[in-house]
């Protein structure tokens, strides 16, 4: 049902019930999983893939710390860094690489803060044409 999920990543603490929660999905579902985050500070939208920066290097020893996880846990994932604007690049991702669910943290926000900045896992949701699964951080 799910062989690949797209388990986006923020690096922020919300990760953490999303990244436990996937464990146990990926393992009774069989899936493989690719980790994504959005490097979106000035070199990684300036620069994309030839962006070098302390962001990069932290944003992919992140992923591989979380890949690895994973993995010693025997469940087949692979990491990817992408650059520039977080809903773009998801967006742009699951259409070019597809996959059967993309599961999504979200912070939490209340109305003011939503109206007026909106939500990646909001925008990301209404874009495409794959079940969301959006799991609250606490």
């Amino acid at each position: 049902m799910y062989d690949k999920i797209l388990v986006t990543l923020d690096g922020t603490p919300t990760d953490r019930a999303m990244i436990e929660h996937v464990k146990q999905l990926a393992t009774l579902a069989h899936s493989h999983l690719v980790l994504l985050h959005v490097a979106d500070g000035w070199a990684a939208r300036t620069y994309g893939p030839d962006a070098v920066s302390p962001e990069i290097v932290e944003d992919t020893a992140y992923l591989e710390k979380i890949r690895a996880e994973f993995q010693a846990a025997g469940i087949p994932a692979q990491a990817e860094l992408a650059y520039g604007e977080p809903v773009k690049e998801i967006i742009k991702w699951v259409e070019q690489k597809g996959c059967d669910l993309v599961a999504m943290s979200t912070h939490g926000h209340r109305f003011l803060a939503d109206l007026f900045l909106g939500t990646t896992a909001s925008r990301v949701q209404h874009s495409i044409r794959v079940p969301v699964l959006l799991l609250k951080a606490k």
